[in-house]
């Protein structure tokens, strides 16, 4: 599929660069990025596909890298015919981490004052799904980035950690604490702790992914998951993912009376009435998004 050519949206307040970086050069349209990828794929072109490309670096996650990402993320959520996002790098790294050299001179005073890393959760507020499709090295950062995604797969050689501790600092992106959802206090405090890796089968069996695929197959399954997915109503199912989010941030009450009102809002579109209709009818539903 060709590179996706779009006008990019002016990105917004919170996307600046952090004031320790100087800001990322404007892409025109049909411009290329420096550090990904972007195409949109399925039948349908209904599936936006980032691909992390900093090879060298084993895409460590530079400024420039989540700038353009969040840039990315801000297109594909604005264009209409996008039902779903997956996420991947190259079969060597998914991401290795953020990127130490930029780093390594920062004050207290800097990042807490200017908020270092702070436009790097950009993807968690993207109300369409986002599939990470995980090969090699998801360590650090990169794994923070992957558990910011919705689902995770995983190719069968890959390997999650967050090895913080090893050069005398701790995760700065959600990795104590969306870790520590995933997979509970007991595994989370030994991978902090020590940077200790897990494989991707142990990462399946403790419930930070959802599947594992041959290496050369996972970004094509992730594609067809979210090709799945984009054949839904996408209002529906923006109304679906955000309850489900709502169970790391509320209590079972609290999220119970959310489901509901999310619920209650669904008959309150069109898509609801022809879902229902076709079903009755015994017939594959057109949904309108509307």
């Amino acid at each position: 599929m060709a590179t996706l050519r779009v006008l990019l949206p002016r990105v917004r307040s919170t996307l600046r660069p952090w004031a320790g970086y100087p800001a990322l050069r404007s892409f025109a349209s049909g411009a290329n990025f420096e550090y990904i990828i972007t195409e949109k794929k399925g039948q349908s072109s209904n599936v936006g596909l980032i691909r992390l490309n900093r090879p060298k670096a084993l895409n460590a996650l530079c400024n420039s890298l989540m700038m353009e990402l969040n840039q990315a993320l801000e297109a594909f959520e604005g264009d209409p015919a996008v039902g779903a996002i997956v996420l991947t790098g190259g079969e060597k790294a998914f991401a290795a981490g953020a990127d130490i050299k930029e780093m390594q001179n920062h004050k207290f005073q800097d990042c807490y004052s200017r908020g270092f890393l702070s436009h790097w959760d950009r993807v968690t507020h993207v109300k369409k799904p986002v599939i990470a499709a995980v090969n090699g090295y998801a360590l650090g950062g990169g794994c923070e980035l992957a558990m910011m995604c919705d689902i995770i797969y995983a190719g069968e050689k890959a390997q999650f950690g967050q090895p913080e501790i090893l050069i005398g600092t701790i995760p700065g992106a959600g990795g104590t604490q969306r870790l520590t959802r995933a997979v509970g206090k007991s595994l989370a405090m030994e991978m902090v702790l020590t940077g200790d890796r897990i494989s991707a089968q142990e990462a399946k069996q403790a419930g930070l992914i959802s599947k594992v695929f041959p290496v050369e197959t996972v970004v094509e399954e992730a594609i067809k998951c979210a090709e799945k997915i984009a054949n839904n109503s996408k209002i529906v199912v923006a109304m679906a993912k955000e309850s489900v989010n709502a169970a790391f941030e509320m209590t079972l009450t609290e999220g119970n009376k959310l489901e509901k009102k999310l619920f209650y809002s669904t008959f309150a579109t069109d898509d609801r009435k022809e879902g229902m209709t076709a079903f009755m009818e015994k017939r594959k539903a057109n949904f309108k998004d509307q």
